[in-house]
């Protein structure tokens, strides 16, 4: 005999079909799609391009801050890993470009006090986890590439040029070079896969953010090709810029910002 109420098999499956009815749906990609969104990425940086340079500039800066700061305290090893890990937390970033592509997406005003008042209210909503979860895998891709350093080179200090030598004329190094970017690709797209739209939708959307990450999610799963090739874009335009000494940031993180709101525009029902 039961002490408490019974619950019925239909019951448990009424309810858990009622909490995926609340769930958002996801649509269908194709490339086609990605073209677009990356044309009014595009569209959208050229039509209001103060915005963009601003908070592209801010983000050059930021990075070279850091990397100063690695080689001051003589970690050069960390520079590169820094550098490429930027693209983790590049959804939080560009949350300024969102509010430009709204705007204009409404056609509706838009000035400065409009641009950091949005920004500054989203962190009253679920936004701070959801950068708290980024900047945590920033930190983990990080002494992962610290771990991989001591293991394949030792604990000795090498300077940037030094160190530059030993990974491009050695084995070793070569090695280490390899290990280190699949690692971090691994990271990387695990990051994508739960962060890829679900920034904009927390600036969107009154949600939480675990709701916004299982999204993300599963817009990826449901288009899986379409969304490895967004990774490999974001991931080609991201080298273009590291190679240009972040200066390429000031075009690329803009450009991006705003696509990525054009994607969850038409990944999100």
């Amino acid at each position: 005999m039961s002490d408490g109420p019974e619950i019925s098999a239909s019951a448990i499956t009424t309810d858990v079909q009622q909490e995926r009815a609340v769930l958002p749906v996801v649509n269908s990609l194709s490339v086609d799609d990605l073209l677009d969104v990356l044309a009014a990425g595009i569209r959208d940086f050229r039509t209001t391009p103060g915005y963009g340079l601003f908070f592209g500039g801010i983000y050059v800066v930021g990075g070279w801050l850091l990397i100063l700061l690695l080689l001051y305290f003589k970690l050069p090893f960390l520079v590169y890993p820094l550098a490429a890990g930027f693209a983790l937390i590049a959804p939080f970033v560009a949350c300024g470009f969102y509010v430009v592509s709204q705007y204009q997406e409404a056609g509706d005003e838009l000035n400065w006090g409009i641009v950091f008042g949005t920004v500054k209210s989203m962190f009253a909503r679920d936004l701070g986890w959801m950068a708290l979860v980024t900047g945590f895998s920033l930190f983990i891709w990080m002494d992962i590439a610290a771990l991989l350093s001591f293991g394949f080179m030792g604990f000795q200090l090498f300077s940037f040029s030094q160190l530059i030598e030993l990974i491009f004329t050695t084995p070793l190094g070569l090695l280490f070079l390899f290990v280190g970017n699949l690692a971090g690709a691994i990271i990387a797209f695990a990051v994508f896969s739960y962060s890829v739209i679900s920034i904009p939708m927390l600036f969107h959307r009154d949600i939480d953010f675990v709701t916004a990450m299982i999204t993300s999610v599963r817009l990826v799963i449901r288009n899986p090709r379409t969304m490895a090739l967004w990774c490999i874009i974001i991931a080609g335009l991201m080298t273009v810029s590291l190679l240009s000494g972040l200066i390429g940031l000031i075009v690329t993180l803009p450009v991006l910002g705003h696509a990525t709101w054009h994607l969850y525009r038409r990944g999100v029902a």
